[in-house]
């Protein structure tokens, strides 16, 4: 049998940087015991005008799940207090499928016999074009994680063509170094968002099978190489379902608080996203993650760190994103398509990453935040 490349080893080239970071929310996530909570500790937590790591730990627990409603309220409260009642709008653009990770659980794996695509220059500006012709003025552009048929150069013209058409430029693509960061935050990108997908570092072993992906603390600190090369945000998620979703959740919120601790001026969001069926593996799914699991999550990160955007994404149904952006999330997708294409007349040139839930245009979700007394906000940010 082929061994197999240290998962915890860096790879030629990948930047290391001086943090201990990894060690502290290692540390915290395993010594984790959410048993131990009460409903008392709950309240408590819930009493706190600012809460502790000890009191995030106590809402993310079993203990929480029949104080839910109270939870929900106190987000609530969060949420306006912080927000008022905007929900910022963006849409998704991937514009490669290839990848060189083998990631059992994603659609793009580079195993599995999908159609692959990459958009050309001219293409990624008439998608931009078109999703721009929508309203949106903010968008995430993502790739498979496929350094050489996504190299640097090719993110970062993507990133131009965007700043464009767009106020707001996200990225969701392979980690870079902090110099690489740089390149694409001098071409007009202002935040990256990294899943680490599950903080516990031998589940993530037998899950990242090949490729740089399973690098597990080259992925980590993602986050924080992105703040030194220029980028204003950064974005966190644990995949909810590899692994226990608790310690997992725990940890992402971790993982932000000591690096707002770290650098005052970043702006942290959080994503919370559940395993989705994907193309040729239809029984990959959120197996113990449920949505009151799921609201229990994005109520505790509100309340933890009232101050971070919250995304809840397309992997949810209608029904659950239109309630959770009343209670907590504060930014929501729409006109979504996963492909390679799907917003050119011609069709979709790839296929598309997992299966998504609410398939609702820009328009539709504009109306539905509004019917329900919310404010949809285009841009969240203004250039001077």
């Amino acid at each position: 049998m082929e061994k197999r490349t240290n998962h915890m080893e860096y790879m030629d080239g990948m930047e290391i940087i001086n943090s201990s970071m990894l060690d502290e929310v290692t540390a915290v996530m395993n010594d984790y015991d959410y048993s131990k909570y009460t409903g008392r500790d709950v309240k408590n937590a819930l009493m706190c005008e600012k809460l502790t790591p000890e009191n995030f730990a106590a809402l993310l627990s079993p203990a929480a799940q029949p104080l839910l409603e109270e939870m929900a309220r106190r987000a609530k409260v969060e949420t306006r207090r912080h927000f008022g009642n905007s929900v910022a709008m963006f849409t998704p653009l991937y514009i490669s499928n290839y990848c060189e990770n083998y990631c059992v659980y994603c659609g793009f794996n580079c195993h599995n016999k999908i159609r692959r695509a990459k958009l050309e220059k001219t293409e990624i500006d008439r998608e931009m074009r078109a999703i721009s012709e929508t309203g949106l003025q903010e968008i995430l552009i993502l790739t498979g994680e496929s350094r050489s048929m996504s190299d640097v150069s090719y993110i970062a013209a993507a990133c131009a063509i965007a700043k464009k058409y767009f106020n707001v430029v996200g990225v969701e693509v392979y980690p870079m170094n902090s110099d690489e960061y740089k390149k694409l935050h001098e071409n007009g990108a202002d935040f990256v968002t990294v899943f680490q997908e599950t903080y516990n570092s031998d589940k993530y072993e037998t899950l990242h099978l090949e490729g740089h992906k399973r690098i597990f603390p080259y992925r980590f600190y993602s986050q924080e190489r992105a703040l030194l090369g220029g980028m204003r945000g950064v974005g966190f998620a644990a995949l909810l379902g590899l692994d226990d979703f608790r310690k997992d959740a725990f940890a992402t919120g971790m993982h932000a608080y000591l690096l707002q601790k770290k650098y005052p001026h970043a702006e942290i969001s959080f994503s919370c996203p559940r395993l989705r069926p994907i193309i040729n593996n239809d029984k990959i799914n959120s197996k113990d993650v449920h949505e009151a699991q799921l609201l229990q999550v994005v109520c505790a990160y509100r309340i933890f760190m009232p101050f971070a955007s919250i995304t809840i994404s397309t992997r949810e149904c209608e029904r659950f994103r239109d309630n959770i952006i009343k209670i907590a999330a504060t930014k929501i997708s729409a006109g979504v398509d996963v492909g390679i294409g799907g917003h050119l007349d011609g069709g979709k040139k790839g296929d598309g990453q997992f299966e998504i839930s609410d398939t609702r245009n820009v328009g539709e979700v504009f109306k539905t935040i509004k019917k329900q007394g919310m404010q949809p906000v285009m841009s969240d940010y203004i250039y001077v």
